[in-house]
């Protein structure tokens, strides 16, 4: 059979055995434009007045409009300006309206991000800015649920009138993305962020793809969305072609929980054998664009392969590994795991994005790290020995070859395959 994985900027079509199992999504194409979509769940949203009464309730100026960076693949252009027409025809001037970008601890964004995005028309005409954990932040009543303090965006927490934007998918320690996400960690406090990917939250069975019952991710951005307060979420599901296929807009706990259970029940199909090997896309560009992102599928391939089975991943990894902190990281610990578990699990500080590597040990733990074999061109293969997998670091055009001939070697030894297409979009799960 045939099967094509997005990479980068294109797919890698791979050959593999008829009797493989084959993990996608079953969301099918749309049925209307995006912005009819977007709009018609403004209009009926749920558990929620219709964003045009909703707007006449804002308690002040200022409506902020939160949207997720650009390692989420939410075609903005598409809908955006028909929203922002929308509410400047509700009495609100566009020098009110800012849109605010829930970076969490990601980098800034670009000027030709903004024009990827928005569309050169938002990008050149609204206020765009980018959040910082640690710039202007404003301190909210309340604790978390885990009794932090609430520091979130104070653009955000100011505004008269606020509006979040995510995608809903299988997040593999929150259980979903979107929603409550764009709160914590997308607008919250460098501490608060740490928190949240704490290894105490992570060391919990619960903080795992496709699970929101007591997982604590969840529960901690539930509690700091609440306090924040969001006066309208709208929440987008991508198909495989990243097209927006469902919105499901409104007050911002009901509005998520329905996204989440569409999700559920169209890219999160269960497990039916256990294969031997498996191969995952990193979900294509922007996502595969680090190696920090991409290991995202590499822990939620983990439901469909052997105890000591064989991970097979290619992700295109243009902008590298990752933030210095993270690469630095990893070279200091260069691929021993358990010295890195044993060092966070009794440090009374959380580094940054030490959570990304603590949810790598899974799959070292599971299949062990000489088992997960990474291709990609974005990395030079000296600055990968350190990334506690095993690289194979080719030219972009000889990508497809490479995996395919060990994919031949392992079917010609008589592996049973499983694969995953879409990498983290899609999330197979065990059915107990």
């Amino acid at each position: 059979m045939k099967v094509e994985i997005p990479y980068s900027c294109g797919v890698l079509c791979l050959e593999l055995p008829d009797f493989s199992f084959v993990y996608k999504s079953t969301y099918g194409e749309p049925s209307c434009s995006a912005e009819r979509m977007v709009m018609e769940a403004a209009a009926e949203p749920v558990a929620s007045p219709g964003l045009s009464e909703s707007l006449k309730k804002r308690s002040g100026r200022g409506v902020v409009i939160a949207v997720s960076d650009i390692t989420r693949p939410i075609p903005y252009r598409e809908f955006l300006p028909a929203l922002l027409r929308f509410i400047e025809s509700n009495g609100i001037s566009r020098d009110e309206i800012t849109i605010l970008i829930a970076t969490g601890m990601h980098r800034p964004s670009t000027a030709e991000e903004h024009l990827y995005m928005f569309g050169r028309f938002v990008a050149e005409n609204y206020r765009i800015l980018d959040h910082d954990a640690e710039g202007d932040l404003a301190v909210i009543s309340g604790r978390t649920q885990s009794g932090g303090e609430i520091k979130i965006n104070r653009f955000f927490a100011e505004a008269g009138y606020k509006i979040t934007i995510g995608l809903v998918e299988p997040h593999f320690m929150a259980g979903f993305s979107g929603g409550r996400k764009t709160l914590c960690p997308g607008l919250s406090s460098l501490d608060t962020i740490k928190n949240f990917h704490g290894y105490e939250f992570l060391s919990n069975p619960g903080a795992c793809a496709a699970n929101l019952h007591g997982n604590p991710c969840h529960d901690e951005a539930l509690s700091v969305a609440a306090f924040a307060g969001v006066d309208f979420s709208i929440n987008v599901v991508l198909n495989s072609g990243k097209k927006i296929i469902r919105v499901f807009a409104g007050e911002i706990v009901m509005a998520h929980k329905k996204a989440c259970e569409y999700v559920r029940g169209n890219a999160c199909p269960p497990v039916r054998r256990e294969a031997d090997v498996v191969i995952t896309g990193c979900g294509g560009y922007p996502l595969d664009a680090t190696f920090y992102q991409c290991t995202k599928s590499l822990v939620t391939s983990l439901p469909c392969v052997k105890k000591s089975g064989i991970i097979i991943a290619a992700g295109g990894c243009i902008e590298g590994i990752g933030s210095e902190t993270y690469r630095e990281m990893l070279r200091k610990y260069n691929n021993d795991y358990r010295s890195f578990l044993n060092d966070i699990k009794v440090s009374e500080t959380i580094v940054k994005d030490q959570w990304q590597i603590q949810m790598q040990a899974r799959f070292d733990s599971h299949v062990g790290w000489r088992n997960v074999h990474f291709y990609c061109h974005g990395i030079v293969q000296e600055e990968s020995g350190f990334l506690g997998v095993k690289a194979f670091c080719c030219k972009e055009s000889e990508i497809e070859k490479t995996v395919q001939a060990e994919i031949r070697t392992l079917s010609e030894e008589g592996a049973v395959f499983a694969v995953i297409p879409e990498g983290p979009y899609c999330t197979p799960v065990v059915i107990r």
